[in-house]
C-alpha cells in the first residue's frame, strides 16, 4: 500500500489543525491512489493485449479455430473500430492466444492486479469475452467453460457471470434484439435481460439498476480509470443498448 501521500498531506495539514490534518491525509490519498496506479504501468496497453490473447485462446477451446470464430473476431475488432495498426497487434496478440503454451490464468491474473480499484475495466474486459463468444460458438461446451474460468480470475460470482450473459444476449449478442423489427413481448424480455433484472422488480429498483449499470459503463469514467481510446466504443454501446432498454420499460411500466 501507498503511504507516501497520506503522511505527507498529514504533516502539511497539520499546520492548520485537526481539521487541517484530515484535509491533507484526503489529498495525500488521492496522491497514493495516483501513484499506485502509475506504478502499475500502463493499463490500456496491458487491456488491449490480455484481450485478444484470452480471445484467442477462447476460441481454440475445443481445439481448432472456426470459421465463425473467425468473423466473431473480426466482428469484434470492426465494433473496436481499431484502425489497421491496431487491427494487425489485435491478431498478433490473437494468435499469440492461441498457443499451446499460453497461460491464460496467468494472464488474466496479471490483468486482475493491474487493474486492482478499477472493476469497470474488468468488466468491459469480460463483456469484450461474453460478446466474442456468444456470437462465435453461443457459449457452447468447451468455449463457456474457457469463458467461465476468466471469470472466476477476475473474482466474478457465477451471478453476476449469468447477469451478463444474459444482458449481453438482451441486447443481440446471441441473435435476439431490442430492435423495433422484433415484437413487442420479445423486445421487453431482452430489455429486462439488458438491465440484468428481472421482470418483477420494483420501479424503484429498476432505476437504480439503471444508475448502476450507466455508472459501470460511461464512457468517461472508464477513460478516466485507462481504458484506450480503442475500447471506449464498446462502452458506448452498452451504454446506448441500456439507455434504450431502460426507455422502453419506463413507457411500458407509465413511469414519467
Amino acid at each position: 500500500m501507498q503511504w507516501t501521500g497520506k503522511l505527507v498531506g498529514g504533516a502539511l495539514g497539520a499546520f492548520l489543525g485537526p481539521v487541517g490534518i484530515a484535509i491533507g491525509a484526503l489529498i495525500g490519498h488521492q496522491y497514493d491512489v495516483g501513484a499506485a496506479r502509475r506504478s502499475a504501468g500502463p493499463i490500456g496497453e496491458r487491456l488491449f493485449r490480455s484481450t485478444f490473447r484470452v480471445m484467442g485462446h477462447v476460441a481454440k477451446a475445443d481445439g481448432r479455430v472456426t470459421e465463425r470464430e473467425i468473423e466473431a473476431a473480426r466482428a469484434v475488432m470492426q465494433s473496436l473500430r481499431l484502425d489497421e495498426r491496431q487491427v494487425r497487434a489485435a491478431i498478433d496478440q490473437f494468435t499469440a492466444g492461441k498457443s499451446p503454451q499460453f497461460d491464460a490464468d496467468a494472464e488474466v491474473a496479471g490483468l486482475r492486479a493491474a487493474a486492482r480499484g478499477r472493476p469497470e475495466i474488468l468488466s468491459v474486459f469480460l463483456e469484450i469475452q461474453l460478446r466474442f463468444a456468444l456470437r462465435g460458438s453461443d457459449m457452447s461446451g468447451a468455449t463457456r467453460e474457457r469463458v467461465a474460468r476468466v471469470a472466476v480470475g477476475l473474482g466474478v460470482s457465477k451471478a453476476l457471470f449469468a447477469r451478463m450473459e444474459a444482458a449481453l444476449r438482451g441486447e443481440g449478442g446471441a441473435g435476439q434484439g431490442t430492435g423495433q423489427g422484433a415484437g413487442l413481448e420479445v423486445r421487453v424480455a431482452a430489455a429486462y435481460r439488458t438491465m440484468e433484472v428481472d421482470p418483477t422488480v420494483t420501479d424503484a429498483e429498476l432505476t437504480r439498476a439503471y444508475r448502476r449499470l450507466m455508472s459501470r459503463h460511461h464512457p468517461d469514467k472508464l477513460k478516466a480509470n485507462g481504458l484506450p481510446d480503442s475500447m471506449l466504443e464498446h462502452a458506448k454501446q452498452r451504454t446506448q443498448a441500456i439507455q434504450e432498454s431502460y426507455e422502453l420499460l419506463r413507457r411500458q411500466r407509465g413511469l414519467a
